[in-house]
């Protein structure tokens, strides 16, 4: 690779690296297979649960961090030496075969949190704990064992707008203590620590120990993931059927030429030609 500089793949999942419809990936694989053989980490950052990012990365054998539940939780592989959880001031447990790093608040907090939204609001909000199954695959269109493994929630929890503006919501978030972003299907309720910029930042700064100088690529298809697009050297905004989400389109960034896994693939190629060829 003719650039000395070592890169990092930030990527959100769903309607970016996986299909908004199908979920499917199977157009991105012939780039993720070349970003592997070239040592080239791929980190997702999402809003999906810890149980759900652990069975994609199983299946493309990806022992990279990855970040879930819109920038909670910091998942850093026990065998990567390049970590020490010790030397953060950053809350941090093991957890299975991980370090995991809280940046946000637990999910028994976050739910609290519904109920505070829900009598300020005097709405009667609906979060993933109070959806049965049956509910969300409808809402989801995930097949029920996707969807068990959707609400195996740790940190936050995603709810149904009720049609209230996306500042007023934000402000009556603030209000009672948490953060709260609009995503395409679901409001998500996080903690006041947690971002999936700040989640970017975190890892970045743990690579520059070991890797420098670091040049990073980041990935995502809405406005949630804004924040992970800013802390990017190289931003992509992965567009939806109807073109670019009007609060990513006119940033000014890269947009893909195509929506999902091919968008992000084609994307990563021109991505490569630029500045890895």
């Amino acid at each position: 690779m003719a650039n000395s500089a070592s890169y990092l793949v930030f990527t959100d999942l769903d309607g970016t690296l996986l299909n908004h419809d199908d979920y499917r990936y199977d157009a991105a694989l012939p780039m993720l297979a070349w970003l592997k053989e070239h040592q080239i980490p791929v980190i997702a950052v999402t809003s999906k649960t810890r149980v759900e990012v652990e069975d994609l990365l199983q299946s493309l054998s990806f022992e990279e961090p990855f970040v879930v539940e819109n920038g909670s939780g910091v998942f850093i592989p026990l065998t990567d030496q390049r970590f020490d959880p010790a030397k953060m001031d950053i809350p941090h447990q093991l957890w299975e075969q991980h370090q995991c790093l809280y940046l946000g608040c637990t999910y028994d907090q976050a739910r609290q949190g519904l109920k505070a939204l829900a009598q300020k609001l005097d709405q009667p909000l609906r979060g993933f704990g109070d959806m049965s199954i049956e509910e969300l695959v409808a809402l989801t269109g995930l097949r029920s064992e996707e969807v068990l493994k959707a609400q195996a929630r740790e940190f936050t929890e995603p709810f149904v707008n009720l049609g209230l503006a996306a500042t007023d919501l934000e402000q009556h978030v603030a209000e009672i203590g948490f953060q709260v972003l609009v995503g395409d299907r679901f409001c998500h309720l996080i903690g006041l620590g947690a971002g999936k910029g700040k989640a970017v930042k975190l890892l970045v700064q743990c690579y520059q120990g070991f890797q420098a100088p670091i040049k990073t690529v980041g990935l995502g298809n809405s406005p949630n993931d804004l924040a992970m697009l800013e802390a990017v050297d190289i931003p992509i905004v992965i567009p939806g059927a109807e073109g670019p989400h009007p609060g990513l389109a006119h940033q000014g960034w890269q947009i893909a030429p195509a929506t999902g896994a091919q968008g992000w693939a084609m994307a990563m190629s021109q991505v490569r030609d630029q500045y890895w060829s």
